[in-house]
C-alpha cells in the first residue's frame, strides 16, 4: 500500500501546512510526513494508534465543523452512524477510537479468504449524466415539483402547485416526500458513490464558511445543466451539503451566528495584522483565500489599513481603534475620516476630550492614553510648564521655541499669550508667572458664580447666549466680566476671536462687549430663542455650540438640562443634579440645595424655576 494519510483525509489536502505542522509533527518521522510517508511506512515507525491521535487531534483543531465522514471518508463504510457526528460533539477520545479501528482495519494484511468479489463497475460518467439517471423515469408532475420546489433557487407553493395540477396541497406534499425518499435511496445505492465522494470533497473544499457564489464554481460540471430539471447541477448538489445554511451570501457550516462569535472572540485583545488575522480565522476551517472577504462580513469587525479592528458601536470605540491601528496622534477631522459613518465632528471631539483612552497631545491631535506622553494644556498653561520646568523664569525666545518645535501654535501666539495676563516680566527681561499682587484681573465674581456659563467634561468654560433680535440684526452684545476675565481679558482690553466667517472682536471698556455674531447665526439658521454657547479656544478660534429651542412640553427637570446644554435623557432627578452641578463648577455628588444655591447666587433664575417646578 503507497496511500499517505493525505490520500485518505482529505482536509489534509486542503489545510495551510502551517496549521497542520505544529499539530502533526513528530521527531521520530520526516517532514511533512502526512503528505511524503506511506501510511504504512508511519504507522510502522510510530504505531497506529499514534498516528490516529494526530488526526484526531487534527479533527478537533482545523475541522471541528466538518462530520467525521467528511474528515475521513472510509469511516462512512465502517461506522455510518458515527460518520455523520462533528469531531466537537464525539470528543477526542470517541474520535481517535474510531480512526484506529479504521487505521487498523485498512492495514489489515490482505489474504485470499478476506477479498470479497468484486462486482462489474460501470466505466465512468460525468456526474451530471449520474444525477438526471435520478430524475429519468419520472413524470412530468414529479419532474416539476422537484425543479420548482426541492431545488428551486424561489420556492413554488404547495398552493400553487396544487392549482396547477388539479389536486390537493396534502397531495403535492406527499409527492415532495416520495421525492426525497427517491433520492435517498438512491444515493444510498452503489450508483451514487461517486457522486457521495464528490460531495465528501467539497464538503472539504468549502470549508466552514464560503461565499455562496463559491459552489456553483467549485467545479466546471456544477453550472452544467441537468437535463431532466433544467436546472444547474450545482442546485441538486447544494441539497446534499446537510448542515449548511445558506445567510447573507455564505454558505455556512454549522450556526452562522456561532461562526461569527468565534471570529469576534479571535480580535477581543485589540487589533491584528491582516495577515496574521487571516492565518487565525483559517484556524476555524476558513479557506485563506476567502478569509478576508468573511472577516468584512462579520458584524462588529472592520478591515482598516491592514488590521482587522474590533468595531463595536459607539464612536468612543471605534476612535480608540483608528488610533491604535495608526500607531499615532490624529486630528478629529482624520479620525471621523477613518471611522467613516455618520458621526459629526463635534461628537468625535467631544468624546475624546471626555474619554479618559484619550490624550489631548497637541493643539488638535489626540492619542492613546496608554502611550504616555505629555498632555496639551493650552498655550497660556504650558508657557507656565515651561516656566515651572526652568526654575521660576525663562526668556520668551526660548518658550517660543520649545513650543512652537513640539506643538502646532505660531509664535505670534505664545508672544501674544507670554506678554498677557498671567506673566509679568523679571530683571533680566525674562518672564515668569505672576505674583498674587499682579495676577490676572480678579472680578468680583469668577466664571463659576457666573450667569449663563458652564463648563463642559474638558474642563473649558462656554457662557450661553440666548438668541434675540438684535443679535439676528448684527448688534453686539455685553458679556458677563467673569467669563471675560476667564478668556484672559482685563479692563481696557480686546481679544480678537477668528471664525469661518470672519473675526468677532471682544473689547473691554466700560464692560466686556462682544462684536456682531449674526454670521455665526445666519450659518447655524438661528431664531430667537434658540442658544448659542461659545467660547474662545487656546488657538483664538472662536468656538460655538448651536442648540434649538426646547420643544414645548417637555418636562421640566429637561428643559433645565437644555438650558446648560445637556439634551440627553436622564434617569432620575438626582441624575439631573449632578448634571447641572458639575456644569456650575460644583463637585461631584453636592446636594441638591448646594445646585440650587449656586444657581440662586449665580442668578440662573430660568434653570431655578423649572427646577423649583419639577420637584
Amino acid at each position: 500500500m503507497n496511500l499517505s494519510l493525505s490520500d485518505i483525509a482529505p482536509p489534509l489536502r486542503w489545510t495551510s501546512p502551517g496549521q497542520v505542522a505544529p499539530i502533526a509533527n513528530d521527531p521520530r518521522l520526516p517532514e511533512a510526513w502526512w503528505q511524503a510517508l506511506p501510511l504504512e511506512r508511519a504507522c510502522s515507525i510510530v504505531g497506529t494508534p499514534e498516528v490516529a491521535g494526530r488526526l484526531a487531534d487534527l479533527a478537533l483543531s482545523c475541522w471541528g465543523h466538518l462530520m467525521l465522514g467528511d474528515v475521513l471518508p472510509l469511516l462512512r463504510f465502517a461506522d455510518p452512524a458515527s460518520s455523520v457526528h462533528t469531531p466537537e460533539g464525539l470528543g477526542r477520545e470517541t474520535v481517535h477510537k474510531l480512526f484506529t479501528g479504521v487505521l487498523e482495519r485498512l492495514l489489515e494484511p490482505v489474504t485470499e479468504d478476506s477479498v470479497a468479489p468484486v462486482p462489474a463497475s460501470r466505466p465512468d460518467r460525468p456526474l451530471p449524466e449520474l444525477i438526471d439517471e435520478v430524475f429519468a423515469t419520472l413524470d412530468e408532475r414529479q419532474r416539476a415539483i422537484a425543479r420548482d420546489r426541492l431545488y428551486a433557487s424561489q420556492r413554488v407553493t404547495l398552493d400553487e402547485l396544487a392549482q396547477r395540477f388539479s389536486v390537493t396541497r396534502e397531495r403535492i406534499r406527499q409527492i415532495e416526500r416520495d421525492l426525497r425518499d427517491h433520492v435517498d435511496t438512491w444515493l444510498s445505492g452503489p450508483d451514487a458513490a461517486p457522486l457521495v465522494a464528490h460531495v465528501s470533497w467539497l464538503r472539504g473544499r468549502l470549508g466552514s464558511a464560503v461565499p455562496a457564489d463559491d459552489l456553483a464554481a467549485a467545479v466546471p460540471w456544477h453550472r452544467t445543466e441537468l437535463k431532466t430539471l433544467s436546472i444547474p447541477a450545482w442546485r441538486f448538489v447544494r441539497t446534499l451539503l446537510t448542515g449548511y445554511e445558506q445567510v447573507d451570501g455564505w454558505l455556512v457550516a454549522g450556526g452562522a451566528d456561532e461562526l461569527r462569535e468565534k471570529t469576534r472572540q479571535l480580535f477581543t485583545d485589540g487589533p491584528r495584522p491582516l495577515a496574521e488575522a487571516v492565518t487565525l480565522v483559517s484556524q476555524l476551517g476558513i479557506r485563506e483565500d476567502v478569509a478576508e472577504r468573511w472577516l468584512v462580513s462579520v458584524p462588529q469587525l472592520r478591515v482598516l489599513e491592514e488590521h482587522v479592528v474590533p468595531w463595536p458601536r459607539s464612536v468612543n470605540d471605534k476612535a480608540e481603534a483608528v488610533l491604535a491601528v495608526a500607531g499615532g496622534a490624529l486630528t478629529p477631522e482624520e479620525i471621523q475620516e477613518r471611522i467613516g459613518e455618520d458621526y459629526s465632528l463635534v461628537g468625535i471631539r467631544n468624546q475624546l476630550t471626555a474619554d479618559d483612552r484619550f490624550l489631548r497631545l497637541d493643539r488638535n491631535k489626540y492619542g492613546l492614553t496608554r502611550w504616555g506622553g505629555e498632555q496639551y494644556l493650552g498655550i497660556r498653561e504650558m508657557i507656565a510648564r515651561e516656566i515651572e520646568r526652568a526654575g521660576g523664569e525663562a526668556p520668551v525666545n526660548t518658550i517660543v521655541t520649545n513650543l512652537t518645535s513640539r506643538y502646532d501654535v505660531s509664535e505670534s501666539s505664545v508672544r501674544a499669550y507670554a506678554g498677557g495676563p498671567g506673566f509679568e516680566r523679571t530683571q533680566r527681561g525674562w518672564i515668569r508667572v505672576a505674583g498674587a499682587e499682579q495676577s490676572d484681573y480678579q472680578p468680583r465674581r469668577d466664571v463659576a458664580s457666573t450667569r449663563r456659563c458652564f463648563r463642559s467634561r474638558d474642563g473649558r468654560w462656554w457662557h450661553r447666549v440666548d438668541v434675540n433680535a438684535e443679535h439676528l440684526r448684527g448688534s453686539g452684545s455685553p458679556l458677563p466680566t467673569g467669563f471675560a476675565a476667564y478668556l484672559g481679558m482685563a479692563p481696557g482690553g480686546q481679544l480678537t476671536a477668528s471664525t469661518p466667517s470672519g473675526d468677532v472682536v471682544i473689547s473691554w471698556h466700560n464692560q466686556p462687549t462682544m462684536g456682531s455674531i449674526r454670521p455665526v447665526l445666519v450659518a447655524a439658521g438661528a431664531s430667537e430663542g434658540d442658544h448659542v454657547f461659545l467660547t474662545v479656544s487656546d488657538g483664538g478660534e472662536l468656538l460655538t455650540r448651536y442648540l434649538p429651542a426646547a420643544a414645548p412640553g417637555i418636562p421640566a427637570l429637561n428643559r433645565a438640562l437644555h438650558l446648560i446644554g445637556y439634551t440627553a435623557p436622564v434617569a432620575s432627578e438626582a441624575e439631573g443634579l449632578r448634571l447641572i452641578g458639575g456644569r456650575i463648577g460644583l463637585s461631584e455628588g453636592a446636594a441638591r440645595d448646594e445646585v440650587l444655591a449656586r444657581l440662586r447666587d449665580r442668578g440662573d433664575r430660568d434653570i431655578l424655576t423649572f427646577l423649583e417646578g419639577a420637584a
